[in-house]
């Protein structure tokens, strides 16, 4: 099997522990007129398949500003709103 090299857009976040992560933008949809990316983490040049995280996206000056949703509600419903969408 060929390996395909897939270049991403990255953004970083702040992690509970205070410490930066790079992630990479895995997909993106939009919902209730909002922009929504999905995000996994890179981890020494490669993407992990342990997870994917959801985060509001805004646009400033060319680079991306991931926003954590902190309503539990909201949270569920984006999910849901994404899973349907696969």
């Amino acid at each position: 099997m060929e390996n395909e090299y897939k270049e991403y857009y990255t953004f970083h976040i702040t992690a509970k522990d205070g410490s930066d992560v790079e992630m990479a933008v895995v997909d993106e949809f939009e919902f209730e007129h909002k922009h929504y990316i999905v995000g996994a983490v890179i981890k020494d040049d490669e993407i992990q398949d342990d997870g994917r995280y959801i985060y509001r996206c805004n646009m400033k000056d060319g680079e991306i500003q991931a926003e954590k949703i902190t309503c539990p509600a909201d949270y569920e419903k984006v999910v849901k709103a994404y899973m349907e969408m696969e």
